[in-house]
């Protein structure tokens, strides 16, 4: 049986007040495509500050077009992170009776993404340099 979430928490939840954005770096591959709401789950290679791996949501710029984008193929993902950090009272609560170690809530947006050229022939790219 799951526990009911009180107002004040829920309020300072949603309320939250997020810093600047920091500019991430990472490497990873795309785990789903949701084209109409114009989010992606990624999957990154180097974790996050607060431990992930898997970032779920994370809203497209408007100069991406879901339909360009692949699936499990390496990309280097620019993003941007916003950290609000959370009251002793709700670190407290959430610890003691969500059993949840967590001390503040982070948003994630993607500010770009390239594709990586993992699968070119080195010699390949020797070639092009020789005249």
């Amino acid at each position: 049986m799951s526990k009911e979430i009180p107002k004040w928490a829920q309020d300072e939840i949603k309320n939250a007040k997020f810093g600047k954005p920091d500019a991430l770096t990472r490497t990873g591959y795309i785990l789903e495509i949701y084209d109409k709401e114009m989010k992606i789950d990624a999957q990154i290679y180097e974790a996050l500050e607060d431990g992930r791996k898997i970032i779920e949501g994370m809203n497209l710029p408007k100069k991406i077009r879901p339909t360009d984008l692949m699936k499990g193929v390496v990309y280097e993902f620019t993003i941007n992170s916003s950290k609000a950090p959370l009251s002793k009272k709700l670190i407290e609560f959430l610890k003691k009776d969500m059993d949840v170690d967590m001390d503040a809530i982070y948003q994630f947006e993607l500010a770009n993404l390239e594709l990586m050229d993992v699968d070119s022939d080195s010699a390949g790219s020797d070639d092009s340099e020789e005249e």
